[in-house]
């Protein structure tokens, strides 16, 4: 054996008894990626957010001491996984806080007609064609012959066609009596025919629109003859064992070489969710013959193996921001062999396809009213325009929402508290997904303790405690803290600390800040709004009343705001069932304007005035009424 080979040793997670074998010294969070574990990481491996916890049940390790475990988490061997390093056979438990399945997610799961019957035209479309017969008087050669009948059906004025379906083509139109259905995809300008079928297969045209989000992937199962959501089914992105944002995933391919490991992963993630759909509908996959794919500019870029790299560095440009549609198979993906992919357009860096998405399936491009659309997940993307111009930003804000850096922070699962009120005698009161017992707080949760806390004067203006005497305030491991639920059902307390509390006004300041740059530019008041669309998981669970409180949204009547569920999954159904919606969307992606708010000039003072509760200038929110803070 060579003197430097490494040994190699088994780690065991339990509960599930799943093993792998890994090098000596390679961290537990390295050992869980490798046999698709998920361990909650928000910072991607960096040992700051403290969420990869795990209890070393049998072996030996070396760890970092870290404040960020509490001295009876050591004492019972809780571990961080991405500073824990594997010197022997390991047993390990995974907590049950890791588990995904118990998520939320929000997939829009309606079986409704997704475009009026009448206006359907889809970018890939089967058209049953009963040819003319070769004849002594008609010499017109087979591949022309179907260029004239296919004329007769589409409007286009170029048609192109892979040689190896002119090679077959004579053989089947001589063996279907020249009765053929023939699959053709809109291209840009040309249209192409993808494949030629013996007999009549018109009506077995579907398709799927996707949803490729940071955290969750969504798909949709269309049939494009009568444009219905036949069914819908949602996972979350594998890529999270890489880091809970899409610049820690960046970070990880960089410094690993692994980006052919994140595409495998978010193409296996749409693959599942493919077989799930096909299988459970019986739809033959060589029927799938499109695909639409929605999302912020890294995950398209990661679908496609594109170099993210520029996405987070200074000057922030993407490697495309306009992809042509290509054949789904050389993305990986496993529909119809000659099945088109189509990806919505981005406008830059930091505002995807899926917000394109959005300001299409809202209609805020053709409205003569002036509207904002904010989408918080995680970045908060904000649009703001009508018919004659939109404008867009787009500021790091989801993050503190979705659970990082927040002590019992967590996302939408069950036991999170998602909702939260403080009575007129003080008393809490909160409910938990699934009415389980509370294990932590969601994005949702966090916004309502935010507002309660400071119209109830708990805390004050600056996000600081007002009154130390409070029995329900202690000193924790992490400093400050104020219990929302004490230790039960064998779980510890739940507590929101004051650094929880500073996180998550930097987080609605973001929010608020690109509004305001947006509007500033504009020379508009939040008077003039006259209507704001909130789109997305965390948007469609938020009570606005609370998110205006904190100022987080503009101070507008509340019969001007409207939920609109995941625009980013109705804007690729557009797409998928209108040709002309695709044209659109590029329309939007071109036309739109992008603020740049890292060079922004006036950001970092808006910033800064947003950072109190809820603004330093209280005439923005004249109808947010808080109790005046008690002294400390």
């Amino acid at each position: 054996m060579p003197a430097n080979k490494k040994k190699k040793y088994t780690v065991t997670f339990e509960p599930s008894g799943l093993k792998v074998t890994v090098d000596e010294g390679t961290t537990l969070l390295k050992a869980a990626n490798k046999v698709g574990i998920y361990i909650s990481s928000i910072c991607g491996g960096d040992g700051y957010c403290g969420k990869c916890k795990l209890v070393v049940d049998h072996g030996e390790f070396k760890t970092i001491q870290t404040g960020l475990l509490a001295p009876d988490e050591v004492s019972n061997g809780v571990v961080l996984a991405c500073q824990t390093k594997i010197f022997s056979d390991i047993i390990t438990t995974v907590p049950k806080s890791h588990d995904l399945q118990t998520g939320r997610i929000l997939i829009d799961s309606n079986r409704t007609k997704a475009s009026d019957a009448a206006t359907i035209d889809p970018l890939v479309k089967k058209i049953y064609l009963e040819l003319p017969k070769p004849s002594i008087h008609d010499h017109t050669a087979d591949h022309e012959r179907l260029y004239l009948a296919i004329h007769d059906h589409v409007e286009t004025d170029t048609i192109q066609t892979g040689l190896r379906t002119i090679q077959k083509l004579s053989h089947v139109l001589k063996k279907s009596d020249y009765k053929v259905t023939v699959t053709v995809g809109h291209r840009g300008g040309t249209t192409e025919l993808i494949d030629v079928e013996i007999g009549d297969n018109s009506k077995q045209n579907y398709a799927m629109a996707i949803d490729l989000g940071t955290t969750t992937v969504v798909a949709h199962l269309i049939d494009t003859v009568v444009g219905k959501t036949l069914d819908t089914e949602a996972t979350y992105n594998s890529q999270i064992n890489f880091g809970e944002d899409y610049i820690r995933r960046i970070i990880y391919g960089e410094e690993n070489d692994a980006f052919d490991q994140l595409q495998a992963r978010i193409a296996n993630d749409v693959n599942e969710l493919i077989v799930t759909l096909t299988e459970r509908n019986r739809v033959d996959l060589s029927d799938i013959t499109a695909c639409v794919c929605s999302g912020n500019t890294a995950m398209t870029h990661f679908l496609l193996k594109l170099d993210p790299t520029g996405i987070r560095r200074e000057p922030y440009v993407a490697s495309a921001d306009f992809v042509p549609p290509i054949r789904a198979a050389e993305a990986g993906i496993h529909i119809n062999k000659r099945g088109l992919l189509y990806c919505l357009p981005s406008v830059a860096a930091y505002v995807g396809g899926d917000i394109v998405a959005g300001a299409l399936a809202t209609g805020i491009y053709q409205t003569d009213k002036l509207t904002l659309l904010v989408d918080i997940g995680t970045n908060g993307e904000v649009v703001l325009g009508n018919k004659d111009w939109l404008i867009c930003a787009s500021s790091s804000a989801g993050p503190a929402f979705e659970g990082s850096g927040v002590k019992n922070g967590m996302r939408a699962a069950s036991g999170a508290i998602e909702k939260f009120r403080i009575l007129d005698g003080g008393q809490i009161e909160y409910k938990t997904i699934g009415e389980a017992s509370p294990i932590g707080i969601c994005g949702s949760g966090l916004l309502d303790i935010i507002a309660q806390f400071v119209t109830h004067g708990i805390i004050d203006r600056t996000g600081r405690f007002a009154d130390l005497s409070d029995p329900r305030i202690s000193e924790g491991d992490q400093g400050i803290q104020f219990q929302i639920a004490p230790p039960m059902d064998g779980h510890d307390e739940i507590a929101i600390t004051a650094t929880d509390i500073a996180n998550l006004m930097r987080s609605k300041a973001g929010v608020f800040a690109s509004i305001r740059v947006l509007m500033a530019s504009t020379q508009i008041t939040s008077d003039d709004i006259e209507a704001v669309f909130l789109a997305g998981g965390f948007g469609n669970y938020m009570n606005t009343r609370h998110a205006i409180d904190i100022g987080m949204l503009p101070d507008v009547d509340a019969d001007k705001i409207h939920f609109v569920g995941n625009t980013s999954m109705a804007g690729a159904k557009m797409v998928l069932l209108a040709r002309n919606a695709l044209e659109t969307a590029e329309s939007i992606a071109s036309n739109m304007t992008y603020f740049d708010l890292m060079s922004h000039p006036g950001y970092m003072e808006e910033f800064i005035k947003a950072g109190f509760l809820p603004h330093t200038d209280l005439s923005l929110f004249p109808s947010v009424k808080f109790e005046k803070s008690k002294k400390t």
